[in-house]
């Protein structure tokens, strides 16, 4: 008889079951927030919306490419996402391959939350992630299910050599029965909330894994439609996948335990909802940055920054570490030292920088937090 290790392995998969009871109280309290979240994005303005939501969707897109050890530039990121949503990318970098295939994915997950899953759509999710065939110099069975030949399917995490492995997939001969119920329950209508249709879309899509790499993003993405579908909005105003990375350690400790238990995901649900709800709560502190970031531009309309001053700017209003020395604005801006010195005298007489304490040398600035208009 063979042994039973993983949830794909029992009597009656993919029966999952919870209790409805059971969360009851874990939904009410994140549809709560959602909706007071939405509410106070409809409340800014048609600008202040897309700011914020192309904020979000860069650190989903960042968020859940790091999770899998991918690290991307978020400029590049941020500027193939202004540019699909028709947005102003100005000083940005142009984006490289691999960063417009998860944006190309990402987009289409959420702008077409209300179109259906298919084998096809999935195949491009797929191609776009990989547009060269390969993970760094190994090849990958691009646009369709991994095969008996790809071996083993591992879930794993941490760096090479000492990875830890959460669970084993199904065997590549069960794919298509596997994926055929899967995108027939997607697509079907149902009466259980969406936020759950996310949480249990995610785990059901990681525990098939049929893909030779990326199902975790795409897992990610799948949940990230739902939660549109949830929201009625194609905008996005919270990052799961940024607090998923935030809780990476547990995150795979919850799906190790999902993957090793019975049918009963009542575990899952409920970390899938407390996870959810602190993406909420931290996307309420990102609504603060993005009003910031809204009114430092209203003042500084007032004057005729050129477009070197635009650019480093922008980087500073978005993700730039440090402070900001004359030697950073010239390569920033490629421009000389001398050019640099001028540009940001006079966004610190503009009321847009002020000077740090530290001279000679050591002279650096950073923004101005409070925007008040410079005297005389």
């Amino acid at each position: 008889m063979r042994r039973i290790r993983y949830i794909h392995q029992q009597p009656g998969w993919p029966g999952l079951t919870w209790l409805a009871a059971e969360h009851a109280a874990g939904l009410t309290s994140v549809r709560h927030r959602q909706g007071r979240l939405l509410g106070q994005m409809e409340g800014l303005g048609f600008e202040l919306r897309n700011e914020a939501s192309l904020t979000v969707l860069t650190s989903d897109v960042v968020k859940s490419s790091s999770i899998e050890g991918e690290e991307l530039d978020p400029d590049e990121v941020r500027s193939s996402i202004a540019r699909r949503l028709g947005l102003d990318a100005g000083g940005l970098p142009a984006p490289g391959r691999e960063v417009e295939g998860v944006v190309e994915m990402m987009v289409d997950a959420t702008r077409g939350h209300a179109m259906r899953l298919t084998e096809e759509r999935l195949f491009a999710w797929h191609a776009a992630l990989f547009p060269t065939g390969r993970k760094a110099l190994t090849p990958i069975r691009v646009g369709a299910w991994r095969t008996e030949g790809s071996g083993p399917m591992q879930v794993v995490s941490g760096p090479m050599g000492r990875e830890t492995v959460h669970f084993v997939a199904p065997d590549a001969d069960r794919l298509p029965d596997e994926m055929r119920r899967f995108l027939a329950w997607f697509n079907e209508p149902s009466p259980l909330d969406p936020v759950l249709r996310a949480s249990l879309a995610h785990l059901w899509f990681v525990t098939i894994h049929p893909f030779d790499d990326g199902n975790g993003r795409i897992a990610r993405a799948i949940a990230d439609m739902c939660l549109a579908r949830a929201d009625g909005t194609s905008d996005r105003f919270y990052s799961m996948s940024s607090q998923i990375e935030a809780e990476r350690k547990d995150y795979y400790l919850q799906l190790e335990h999902a993957q090793r238990g019975g049918l009963d995901i009542a575990p899952w649900h409920a970390w899938f909802l407390g996870c959810l709800e602190r993406a909420i709560g931290n996307a309420e502190m990102n609504l603060a940055a993005v009003l910031h970031r809204a009114r430092f531009w209203q003042h500084a309309s007032r004057y005729s920054l050129n477009p070197r001053q635009r650019l480093v700017v922008t980087r500073m209003l978005n993700g730039f570490e440090g402070f900001l020395t004359t030697s950073k604005y010239a390569k920033l801006a490629k421009c000389s030292t001398d050019t640099a010195l001028r540009d940001i005298q006079e966004l610190v007489v503009h009321g847009l920088l002020v000077r740090n304490s530290s001279g000679g040398r050591s002279t650096s600035y950073r923004l101005a937090v409070r925007i008040t208009p410079p005297p005389g």
